[in-house]
């Protein structure tokens, strides 16, 4: 029986082989009838591509002028910039590309070159040269070194205005290495010829002797035997027109494809030919293709035929086989709905369990309301601590909506809400919540940036908040006390102009994880498993979330760890950058131009000139202490200041330093320690003139932040000494029946430079009102309670008089009297301002400035 089923499927093997083969030959037979046609529209096809290889030639050729123009309209805005731009351009050394560089100043015929001779336009055709970018370039001629070359003219421009002419000599032998080494492999022709000379100016490598130099459009026709007029008259056309041309002519006994081909609008001309046979040759490179693979498939076929064979006698054993697996698929069945039921299981456990994602947020909020409760007295950390309670309630907010609804986490339905925000407050607002959790276990957490460009950026910062906030509280919890932690934000090379690509690494010390587990880290529900892991708790959903969230920014997550070494975590997003223009009125109003950066770190200081840059302030940069001491003597010598010095507080003996440059430099100039850590000693410098902290890492919007602060606190000094002094001078009359009190108030009033005279009761001191001189007293000191005339008496007394005066000398109350009705009952009764005693001398002068500078 088993012998007839064996027969039976060979019988049905060479049923099945028969039509297979018919098929198989069919098939070669069309492949064949294709192709010559195909060979046909090679031909036609590789016309197309030597246009389209032209039009390359042509783009590269643009694209290097181009980038020539740029470079030397960057030139220019540095020659703008200097005091002597002469001996720059005398000081410039030539190299391959460009070899000599001049300059003509405005309203002269000569200037300066860098071969050191006198420099003028007379020789240089601008007329014929055509722009680039916008600016002027000259016909080609032969340089001093023999060389075909050509000249670039740019303005040179500071705030409008134009104060001379850049001009930058350019060989052609420098687009050389741009252009392909030989043609159609070696079997093409190809000139690069000045339209205006006819001129051959380059002959590329790669295709024979460089004696371009000394052959012409003339030439080229001579050569090639090229007499026909109507090509001549084409020729001449395309050269007047500026446009392109291709046509066929025997070129040494070869027929051949010619062309003369545009570039920069048809300054110059690409000039040379193609033989025919070189085009065609791809044609026939690809029937030999065509036949190789053809003889392929026949062995490929025959080698199938003996497989199918071989395989046709294990189909029995297969036939067993497959009942086997129909078993173990039943019990693959069995075992995926347990695991189902156990997942269903672990996420009724979960919804039980504090989770340490809400736990994170929910210390921040408890400790920063601790801290509220006790600097309730202080609002600047009022505010501080608010806005931070603000970021970790909104933060346990969105966790609490994710880990109620399941089925948006398994399904990752999370919308993303994309609005500005700067990168310092991201930052801010992590620091915020997770180094109080790191001082707690005696960790170091370390935050750096470095090689951003842009930090004001369009994203959903909560959901990047969430990110950062689940890797950092891991990073915590699964480190040892006294560990390390490290929160970096990098910059990478950017992809499109229009996004920022920045790189976030959360890297610790701690206890790792095993290579087992990171294959299922990103799973929902799940926690590395170890005596030390499982003294911390949590739901096991936050990496899953996490991974989530990236993928739907269109980022990547990576993670890398080894038992006991530590663990890194990798993501990569990108922003799209807010298309707004840079606030650079702030920084003029600030009068800041120039900055100093004292710093050891060089990545430190490009971050900080990176992120400057934009606001076209320029930024000077030395690693030391010394440097900076020197380098302010040498700028005060050339009657240049920096507006703003920041010194890194890790340097060495960086206080000191801060102190010599505080008595270094004008008060006027800020001096920032950047800093990721307060010391008592940097809290009392901070204290001197224009001195200030700034908190690591260092952005734009921070710096306007402290910039704004060091103006408030002036402005308040100034405000503090304009009321120590508003005393001074004045001449008060006093009217007080307590002998004791009298004296007091004298001497105060003597403290603060003003002088007073004293009577004992209300009418006395009308009396005295009276027979003054206008202007004699600067103001009326009326005590309430007093013998024969009170108080308010005596100030209805003083306005009742028939003096010009009498209205408008402040009466000011001072009384033991305290109530809002004895305040009411001395306004009523014509007094300006009710002081209550003991006299507060801040309250007596606010009363003052109140009253008497508004009659001044």
């Amino acid at each position: 029986m088993v012998k007839n089923g064996n027969e039976e499927g060979k019988n049905k093997g060479f049923s099945l082989l028969l039509p297979i083969l018919l098929v198989f030959f069919v098939l070669a037979a069309v492949v064949f009838s294709v192709s010559s046609k195909l060979t046909r529209e090679m031909s036609a096809s590789a016309i197309q591509n030597l246009s389209e290889s032209l039009d390359l030639l042509r783009c590269t050729i643009e694209t290097i002028l181009n980038k020539e123009a740029e470079f030397q309209q960057l030139v220019a805005q540095e020659i703008a910039e200097l005091r002597d731009p002469e001996e720059y351009i005398r000081s410039y050394q030539r190299n391959q590309t460009m070899v000599k560089m001049s300059l003509i100043r405005v309203g002269k015929t000569e200037g300066v070159s860098s071969t050191g001779e006198v420099f003028t336009e007379e020789e240089l055709n601008f007329a014929a040269g055509g722009m680039v970018n916008g600016l002027h370039v000259s016909q080609s001629y032969l340089n001093y070194m023999g060389a075909w070359a050509y000249t670039i003219k740019c303005p040179v421009e500071k705030d409008g205005q134009v104060l001379g002419s850049l001009y930058i000599e350019y060989i052609y032998d420098s687009l050389d290495d741009a252009l392909p080494e030989g043609f159609y492999n070696g079997n093409a022709l190809l000139y690069i010829m000045d339209a205006e000379s006819e001129r051959m100016v380059l002959k590329p490598k790669g295709m024979g002797e460089r004696n371009a130099g000394h052959l012409n459009l003339e030439d080229f026709y001579r050569a090639n035997e090229i007499w026909e007029q109507d090509i001549r008259g084409e020729v001449s056309s395309c050269l007047e027109t500026g446009s392109n041309i291709m046509f066929y002519h025997d070129i040494q006994g070869k027929d051949s494809l010619n062309f003369m081909w545009s570039v920069n609008g048809g300054t110059i001309f690409l000039v040379g030919y193609v033989p025919v046979e070189a085009i065609q040759q791809e044609g026939k490179t690809v029937n030999q293709n065509i036949l190789i693979v053809v003889a392929v498939m026949l062995i490929a076929f025959f080698v199938c035929c003996a497989l199918f064979f071989v395989n046709l006698r294990q189909q029995n054993k297969i036939r067993k086989e497959q009942e086997a697996e129909r078993e173990m698929h039943s019990q693959q069945l069995a075992e995926a709905l347990q695991a189902a039921q156990a997942a269903s299981n672990s996420k009724t456990t979960f919804l039980s369990n504090m989770s340490h994602d809400i736990r994170t947020p929910m210390n921040a909020v408890l400790g920063f309301t601790t801290l509220l409760a006790r600097d309730a007295d202080n609002p600047e950390k009022v505010r501080d601590y608010t806005k931070k309670i603000m970021a970790s309630g909104q933060h346990l907010l969105s966790l609490i909506n994710d880990i109620l609804d399941v089925s948006k986490i398994e399904s990752g339905k999370v919308v993303l809400n994309l609005n500005k925000f700067t990168l310092s407050d991201l930052v801010v607002s992590v620091d915020a919540i997770v180094r109080p959790m790191a001082q707690a276990k005696n960790q170091n957490f370390h935050v750096e940036v470095m090689g951003i460009r842009h930090e004001y950026l369009m994203g959903d910062m909560m959901r990047i908040n969430q990110i950062l906030l689940n890797l950092l509280s891991n990073a915590v919890k699964y480190t040892q006390e006294g560990g390390d932690i490290w929160f970096r934000i990098i910059g990478l090379k950017q992809r499109s102009n229009q996004y920022e690509h920045i790189r976030i690494e959360v890297e610790d010390n701690g206890y790792g994880m095993t290579e087992e587990y990171l294959k299922t880290i990103f799973d929902a529900f799940t926690r590395a498993e170890n005596s030390t892991t499982n003294k911390v708790q949590g739901t096991g959903l936050g990496m899953a979330i996490t991974k989530n969230i990236v993928e739907l920014m269109g980022g990547t997550i990576e993670v890398f760890s080894e038992v006991d070494q530590g663990s890194l975590f990798r993501v990569d997003l990108e922003f799209r950058m807010p298309e707004e223009q840079i606030d650079r009125q702030f920084w003029r109003e600030s009068g800041i131009k120039q900055i100093l950066a004292v710093d050891d770190d060089v990545n430190t200081c490009e971050g900080i000139r990176s992120l400057m840059k934009e606001t076209g302030i320029r930024v000077d940069i030395v690693s030391d202490g010394e440097e900076a001491l020197s380098l302010f003597e040498e700028q005060n010598s050339e009657q240049e200041e920096y507006h703003l010095i920041i010194l890194d507080y890790v340097l060495k003996n960086s206080l000191q330093t801060a102190r010599q440059l505080r008595e270094a430099v004008d008060d006027t100039v800020p001096i920032l320690l950047l800093t990721d850590v307060v010391t008592d000693e940097m809290e009392e410098l901070s204290c001197m003139e224009n001195m200030g902290i700034l908190q690591k890492p260092f952005f734009v919007s921070s710096l306007k932040e402290k910039i704004l602060e060091l103006k408030e606190e002036q402005k308040e000094e100034k405000r503090s000494m304009e009321e120590a002094d508003m005393l001074v001078g004045l001449h008060f009359l006093a009217a007080e029946d307590n002998e004791i009190n009298a004296e007091i108030l004298a001497e105060i009033l003597e403290m603060e430079g003003a002088t007073c005279e004293i009577v004992e009761n209300g009418q006395l001191a009308v009396k005295r009102f009276q027979d003054s001189e206008a202007g004699e007293f600067d103001a009326i000191l009326m005590d309430v309670q007093m013998p024969v005339m009170n108080g308010y008496e005596a100030s209805r007394a003083i306005r009742a008089l028939e003096r010009e005066d009498a209205n408008l000398v402040p009466i000011i109350a001072m009384t033991a009297n305290a109530f809002a009705e004895d305040e009411k009952e001395a306004l009523e009764a014509g007094m300006d301002v009710h002081v209550a005693k003991p006299i507060d001398m801040e309250l007596l002068k606010k009363a003052i400035k109140q009253c008497v500078q508004k009659n001044a």
